[in-house]
């Protein structure tokens, strides 16, 4: 039990930044291109509070963490309201508007492996600093990666909806009430963590690697 309590203290707080920066940034995203529904709303914001849903960012992790021993965890925010018909360019603008949210997580993995490179570079001792920049890394690769997965609601399946011809983009987009369970078997049959979360996985970090090796090298 403790274990787990120390871990719970590790991941609290990467995991509220990347959720809280995910759902700022699809808002952004869409008043930049037109659509000012979430800032009216008060989610175009890096207040937490404003994103957080308290079945689904605290209720459901809690459970699953300490149910599974911290194996399996899984959660979301409220949605980010998009009304994407005030796009100036529907279609093409709600690709952008999907894709901002996993790429503020790819940024958040790479600054949280900036801050480990620093840590490093000034021999802190205090080794939770380390554990909750790592857990940053991690974190936010993992929302990264899964949130590309191409299958509605999930940003992935919005990007793909937005990139098919109008006949197809339909059809997918007429699965999204039915996404969240699709998805939810795939991760419980591992069929999404073998074939995509894990591999995706590997190449993001080998990215980061790349991107951080110029700090790397400059301070060591």
């Amino acid at each position: 039990m403790d274990q787990l309590i120390q871990a719970f203290t590790v991941y609290a707080l990467p995991v509220l930044f990347a959720i809280t920066v995910h759902e700022a940034a699809h808002g952004w995203m869409a008043r930049q291109l037109g659509d000012n529904s979430a800032y009216m709303m008060g989610r175009v914001t890096l207040n937490p509070v404003r994103h957080i849903d308290p079945i689904g960012t605290i209720l459901v992790p809690l459970v699953l963490f300490f149910a599974t021993g911290g194996s399996f965890l899984f959660g979301y925010a409220k949605p980010v309201p998009v009304n994407f018909g005030a796009l100036r360019h529907p279609k093409r603008d709600m690709v952008w508007v999907a894709l901002a949210g996993p790429l503020s997580n790819f940024l958040q993995a790479f600054l949280w492996g900036a801050a480990l490179i620093v840590l490093h570079a000034g021999r802190v001792d205090e080794v939770y600093f380390y554990d909750v920049a790592r857990a940053g890394i991690l974190v936010n690769i993992v929302m990264f990666v899964f949130n590309l997965f191409p299958l509605p609601p999930l940003d992935g399946g919005r990007v793909l909806v937005g990139l098919l011809p109008i006949r197809q983009a339909i059809a997918l987009s007429r699965i999204e009430p039915y996404g969240f369970f699709i998805v939810m078997a795939l991760v419980l049959t591992n069929v999404i963590t073998t074939f995509w979360l894990l591999p995706l996985m590997q190449i993001t970090q080998t990215l980061l690697n790349v991107l951080l090796s110029p700090l790397r090298l400059l301070l060591f």
